[in-house]
């Protein structure tokens, strides 16, 4: 009876053990389960997916609410005007609101920073795609297409007036969208004095005047030779009239001293004395 008693008890115990082993090894894989299941979510959570289209960042320079349409460009024409491809037809492109001096025109020639001009839009377009913006108007009177340009972000006209290479010009309704802000930048280019407007009464509202730039600013005093004109001692300030017929004087070490040159056919004449320029109608020069 007590043997029996025993082997009941060893039965019993042995059942028991192997249920609380299986019990517990139940329990360790559900836990791994679960531990694997949160890598496995935190490892998803840091993946990029390669079919998610990113974000590109906009070019902080070209305004992002502008409609343009690309165009290859075939060849610079001239400071303000290139040749371009627009659906496999090349059209001419005449840059909006600016003007450049001329480099070949029929009339009026090769005209001073012309072809600064001309290579400093061949360096920003050539060989390159830009964008085209309308304003209203799409052509000149000469079949012309009218836009403002865009490369690389830049606004050209905006970078040819900045550098003192073009003036603002043309200005025509309805195409006046960027007037303003052309007219602000031309105004910082005429503080520094640089491009065309280092030479005064050059850039004028009609045009340019290239006959009040000298070929060579070395060149000697065209009446040097004249017997009337007093280029010693004190006598030594100009005064010159610009091609509208302002009469302005300039006194030595200014700006435009050295390539002012004297022609007393014209009027104009050597002065003793700033009194004396301006008793004779002579302003003195700004620069």
């Amino acid at each position: 009876m007590k043997k029996r008693m025993f082997l009941l008890y060893v039965l019993l115990s042995i059942v028991m053990l192997f249920g609380c082993a299986s019990e517990g090894a139940d329990y360790l894989d559900e836990k791994e389960l679960e531990d694997n299941l949160i890598e496995d979510r935190a490892d998803k959570s840091t993946d990029v997916n390669p079919n998610e289209e990113q974000q590109i960042p906009v070019n902080s320079e070209l305004p992002a609410d502008i409609k343009t349409f690309d165009a290859e460009v075939v060849s610079v024409v001239d400071g303000d005007t290139i040749k371009v491809k627009i659906n496999g037809k090349v059209e001419s492109v005449r840059f909006l609101l600016v003007d450049t001096p001329e480099t070949n025109h029929p009339r009026l020639g090769e005209q001073p920073f012309g072809q600064e001009a001309k290579a400093f839009t061949k360096k920003m377009l050539e060989g390159k795609t830009v964008q085209l913006e309308k304003d209203v108007s799409e052509r000149d009177k000469y079949g012309r297409l009218l836009y403002y340009v865009y490369v690389d972000g830049k606004s050209v006209q905006e970078e040819l007036l900045r550098n003192g290479l073009a003036r603002v010009a043309y200005v025509y309704v309805p195409n006046t969208k960027y007037v303003d802000r052309y007219y602000e930048i031309q105004k910082e280019a005429q503080k520094k004095g640089i491009g065309i407007w280092s030479i005064e009464n050059y850039a004028q509202e009609d045009g340019f005047h290239k006959e009040v730039i000298e070929e060579h600013v070395g060149n000697n005093e065209k009446t040097n030779n004249q017997p009337n004109l007093n280029t010693s001692g004190d006598c030594n300030i100009k005064g010159n009239i610009s091609s509208n017929g302002e009469k302005i004087y300039h006194m030595p070490g200014q700006q435009f001293y050295d390539v002012t040159k004297i022609d007393l056919s014209k009027g104009e004449r050597y002065f003793c004395s700033r009194e004396e320029a301006e008793q004779a109608g002579f302003r003195p020069s700004q620069r």
